[in-house]
């Protein structure tokens, strides 16, 4: 069974990225990794949404609904891409979202991180707050420096979780101004498309 875990800051668009990955690979399964926190979330500490876990959780609290979430996972058939944040922004400050424990349980082939411009990201983010319908995201509205310094820090969190578990590292960077809509999402798919293509093939020898 292949395991890819992929990372990307929120509002870089992993969310499109995926979709387009399953059109590419229909017989992967693409698993949230922060859905199954917030099951747990909202049974045992009663919150409400997703941001809300992020913000009101201690750190404590927020590690074991992480190796609870990994846990679940690791018993999953098949091939997955696990979509998550190597780095989170809490009002305690970043947070490992690939700390040690968790990583050793979902024990990846790969860690994969997708980086863009900030530009694309923040504008991402300002469309997530204007948004009239669906669940409204309350992410903050940050400056360049900031958006790219999280980029960073998810970089370096993610290749530490890669050495701790000794699996394959990867950054596919989109830092050119799109030519076409989605050009970066497509790219990215694509890329991604082929780390799965070549651990299967390592796998049937």
């Amino acid at each position: 069974m292949v395991r890819v875990v992929v990372v990307a800051v929120p509002g870089a668009g992993k969310t499109t990225i995926l979709k387009k990955l399953l059109e590419k690979v229909p017989d992967l399964k693409v698993v949230n990794f922060g859905d199954y926190m917030f099951e747990e979330a909202k049974k045992g500490f009663g919150i409400s949404d997703r941001d809300e876990m992020r913000r009101r959780l201690k750190p404590r609290d927020y590690k074991f609904l992480q190796e609870k979430a990994a846990e679940a996972i690791a018993k999953l058939d098949g091939d997955l891409i696990i979509d998550t944040h190597a780095v989170i922004k809490t009002s305690f400050g970043y947070y490992p979202g690939l700390p040690s424990r968790v990583v050793e349980i979902l024990n990846p082939d790969a860690i994969v991180v997708l980086e863009f411009r900030p530009e694309d990201i923040l504008q991402r983010r300002l469309k997530d707050l204007k948004a009239e319908e669906g669940v409204k995201r309350l992410r903050e509205i940050e400056k360049i420096e900031d958006v790219q310094e999280h980029q960073e820090l998810g970089r370096e969190m993610a290749m530490a979780a890669a050495n701790h578990v000794c699996c394959y590292f990867a950054c596919f960077k989109y830092l050119e101004p799109q030519k076409y809509p989605y050009q970066h999402a497509e790219e990215a798919a694509s890329a991604l498309a082929e780390v799965v293509k070549k651990f299967r093939e390592a796998e049937r020898g």
